[in-house]
């Protein structure tokens, strides 16, 4: 544990002279303390048994326990520590964002880039409340809750009864000519308001546009999938598909900027 409260970071590839880039690097920051190193998911793991990590900086392609595979593992750790993959290989962005990582970072590293990722765990460890080296299993500080964000109630027309439904249970909206339909987890309503109005009035509170006919809730996505270059997500048990003018903003909202920034890409497929 650094006395001064510096990270301590651990860097896993199975490429020596990437491992070797990256440690150096990470070693010329001063927001870092130690770098340790493992070539292998595997190693990394039998590491963080005995080694309090803050951020783990791991490769994707690694022969085993690839980083995919270790993403999933730290996962399930109660106070896991943050992830950064450094790869050559982008079309596993979109992926990686089901995995909450802090950052991805592309080869061959540039080292203003591997300073920007840095700074946005140092930034991430700051808004949990948790100062580099706490304690694993440890309870971090409770923030101050802050003003409770007003949620908007919508008319909704079902067999001739106006009832109402809350923002917050749309799941998604698919647009209907000028009409848009809402679906909740128990049913869906048609609304008269065409797609790009709701997009630019929902925009702020998570929802994104992944098609030109569908906007979703970033709150209800429980699954992104990209198959042969295709992207899609899961809302549920509901599969929806993201085009591919599309892809590359939803990957770009989820990967990098905090929740209360994110805004849906232009319409159009």
């Amino acid at each position: 544990m650094a006395p001064d409260g510096s990270l301590r970071a651990l860097v896993v590839d199975d490429e020596l002279p990437a491992l070797s880039e990256v440690r150096f690097l990470l070693s010329q920051d001063d927001r870092v303390g130690e770098v340790l190193t493992a070539t292998s998911g595997t190693e990394a793991l039998q590491m963080l048994e005995v080694h309090d990590i803050d951020v783990i900086f791991s490769d994707i392609s690694m022969p085993g326990l690839d980083g995919m595979a270790l993403g999933r593992v730290l996962a399930r750790f109660a106070a896991p520590p943050q992830l950064v993959f450094v790869t050559a290989h982008e079309q596993h962005a979109v992926d990686a964002f089901a995995l909450a990582v802090t950052d991805y970072v592309m080869k061959p590293v540039r080292g203003e880039r591997l300073a920007e990722a840095v700074r946005r765990v140092v930034a991430k460890q700051d808004e949990a409340g948790m100062p580099a080296h706490a304690e694993r299993g440890t309870r971090a500080p409770v923030p101050e809750p802050g003003p409770v964000e007003e949620d908007e109630t919508i008319p909704v027309e079902l067999g001739g009864v106006t009832r109402f439904i809350s923002r917050s249970q749309i799941r998604y909206a698919q647009a209907s000519g000028d009409y848009a339909r809402l679906h909740t987890g128990e049913a869906s309503h048609l609304i008269r308001v065409p797609l790009a109005v709701l997009e630019d009035k929902w925009g702020e509170h998570g929802f994104v546009r992944i098609h030109r006919s569908t906007l979703v809730a970033l709150a209800h996505v429980t699954e992104v999938r990209m198959d042969h270059g295709r992207c899609s997500v899961l809302i549920g048990d509901i599969e929806l598909q993201v085009s591919r003018r599309h892809t590359r903003a939803l990957r770009d909202l989820l990967l990098r900027r905090p929740l209360g920034e994110r805004r849906s890409s232009p319409g159009g497929d």
